[in-house]
């Protein structure tokens, strides 16, 4: 599969246009699979924690495949497109591990410091981690939003030290926010005011849990009430995180700049009209051999979701995901 022979995605008939099919693909999760992966902790240098849900199929044995899908900023393991990944994965075979970032999911109270766009060393260790319960597998990283953003900025700082991790097949990259410089002013326009009110919303009150929980953990100015992510983000991401300033943390964090030193296979997806990350970022980024990117005329935010497909669900997004990790993973979606 390359990026100019994906089947088309044709939008569903009452979901067309960015915001719809983000708000849809959010809102309306669909089934949602019985909960049976074992947990695994990851323990950072720094002390903080990552944790491993396994979903390990029957029939998976040594040397079969293995996949680390990795939530979008506010997401975890339990994020919908993360579940539906997951369990169509696991019908073919391959075992998946779905990642909690430092203080998300099952990892909520057991990390003093946020993730953040730039933490490429947490990809890091994650791999390292599903890869040691896998040895002598095939292995691939799957990043969607934010997590996009980490795993490409990984993938560029591995090539530009020539390391490649031994069993590291290859990797996806989903509506990454690629220029976060980009992607906050794109929430500025009025028409993001909800989003942007929402993650900031959401994450407040998750620092001031981290707080309660650490006593030491970083914390930021007296009277903090941030009402935007950009706020949020100059006033306590980059603050605690050791960044000079906002902007420091958004031109050191960014992983455009990195692409270009990308070695492994990787499959950059985003849609024209992501309301969230402008396409324009996209259509900057150098060619290289080893990362296809394709820009798809609609699909919003993680949603994609399909009018006429000839895909087996109307979930075309996760059916470009799988494509690619069978290509390289050499399993095949007809595995039950």
């Amino acid at each position: 599969m390359s990026a100019d022979t994906l089947p088309p995605f044709n939008p569903h008939p009452l979901l067309r246009g960015g915001h719809r099919q983000t708000l849809f693909a959010y809102f309306v999760r669909g089934r949602v699979p019985r909960y049976s992966a074992v947990c695994h902790r990851v323990d950072l240098p720094d002390g903080d924690v990552l944790m491993l849900h396994d979903d390990c199929p029957p029939n998976w044995g040594p040397g079969s495949p293995f996949v680390v899908l990795m939530h979008g900023l506010g997401g975890c393991h339990g994020s919908a497109y993360i579940e539906r990944i997951a369990e169509k994965l696991t019908t073919f075979g391959v075992r998946t591990f779905r990642l909690d970032h430092r203080g998300a999911g099952a990892g909520a109270r057991l990390s003093k410091h946020p993730y953040h766009a730039g933490r490429s060393e947490d990809v890091r260790e994650a791999f390292q981690a599903a890869s040691q319960l896998c040895p002598g597998s095939l292995g691939a990283l799957a990043g969607f939003s934010l997590s996009g953003n980490m795993l490409l900025k990984m993938l560029g700082e591995n090539g530009r030290m020539g390391y490649s991790p031994e069993y590291l097949a290859c990797a996806v990259a989903v509506n990454p926010p690629i220029d976060l410089g980009l992607c906050s002013e794109a929430l500025r326009r009025s028409d993001n005011r909800f989003y942007d009110r929402y993650f900031t919303k959401m994450l407040v009150p998750q620092v001031r849990e981290r707080i309660e929980t650490f006593a030491d953990a970083p914390r930021p100015g007296a009277g903090w009430a941030p009402e935007t992510l950009r706020d949020f983000d100059e006033t306590y991401t980059a603050f605690v995180s050791g960044f000079e300033s906002l902007q420091d943390y958004y031109e050191r964090s960014s992983s455009a700049q990195f692409v270009e030193s990308i070695e492994t296979p990787t499959f950059i997806l985003t849609g024209r009209d992501d309301p969230l990350i402008p396409a324009c970022s996209f259509e900057q980024l150098p060619s290289v051999p080893s990362v296809a990117v394709h820009i798809a005329e609609h699909g919003g935010h993680l949603g994609y979701v399909a009018g006429k497909t000839s895909d087996p669900d109307r979930r075309w997004m996760d059916w470009r995901v799988i494509d690619w990790l069978a290509q390289h993973l050499r399993f095949s979606r007809g595995q039950r």
